[in-house]
C-alpha cells in the first residue's frame, strides 16, 4: 500500500515537475514544451478563459425578436385551416386532453406529439427567420 501510494505521489510531484518539455520527431527542433492554458495571462479578471477571435455576444440575442416573432407565429398559426381548427387551437386542446389524466403520459400514437412538434417547429423557423431578418437590418448586412 505504501509503495502505490508513493508511486502515485511521485507522478503527481517532483518527477514531473523537473521535466519541463517533451522530446518529439514531428517538429523541427525534437522538442515540445508543455502549454498550461490556464496560465494568468490568459485569464480574464473573473477567472474565466478568453478568446480573442470569438465574438463574446456571438448570439446577439434581442428581447424584441422574440416578442415580434411569437406574435408572428401565433398569428398565423391561429387561422382555422385544419378542418375549421387552429394549429394553436388544437395544440392548446390536446394539452387540456392530456392534463385530464395528469399522472398518466401522452400515449405515442397521441395527436399531442403530433400538435406539440409542429406547433413548436414552425416556432422556432419563425424565431430564426425573425433573428436572421431582424439583426441583418440593423448591422447592414442587406445593403449594396
Amino acid at each position: 500500500m505504501a509503495a502505490a501510494a508513493s508511486t502515485v505521489s511521485g507522478l503527481a510531484g517532483a518527477a514531473l515537475a523537473g521535466r519541463p518539455a517533451f522530446s518529439t520527431s514531428f517538429t523541427r527542433g525534437g522538442r515540445v514544451s508543455a502549454r498550461n492554458p490556464l496560465m494568468a495571462r490568459n485569464l480574464e479578471r473573473n477567472g474565466r478563459i478568453t478568446c480573442m477571435a470569438f465574438p463574446r455576444d456571438w448570439l446577439r440575442r434581442d428581447l424584441s425578436v422574440i416578442g415580434f416573432g411569437l406574435i408572428g407565429w401565433i398569428g398565423p398559426s391561429s387561422v382555422p385551416a385544419i378542418n375549421g381548427n387552429s394549429l394553436t387551437g388544437l395544440f392548446f386542446s390536446s394539452i387540456g386532453q392530456e392534463l385530464a389524466h395528469f399522472p398518466t403520459p401522452p400515449a405515442v400514437d397521441s395527436q399531442f406529439w403530433l400538435w406539440l412538434v409542429t406547433w413548436h417547429l414552425g416556432l422556432f423557423i419563425v424565431l430564426t427567420f425573425g433573428q436572421i431578418g431582424f439583426k441583418g437590418r440593423t448591422e447592414d448586412y442587406f445593403e449594396k
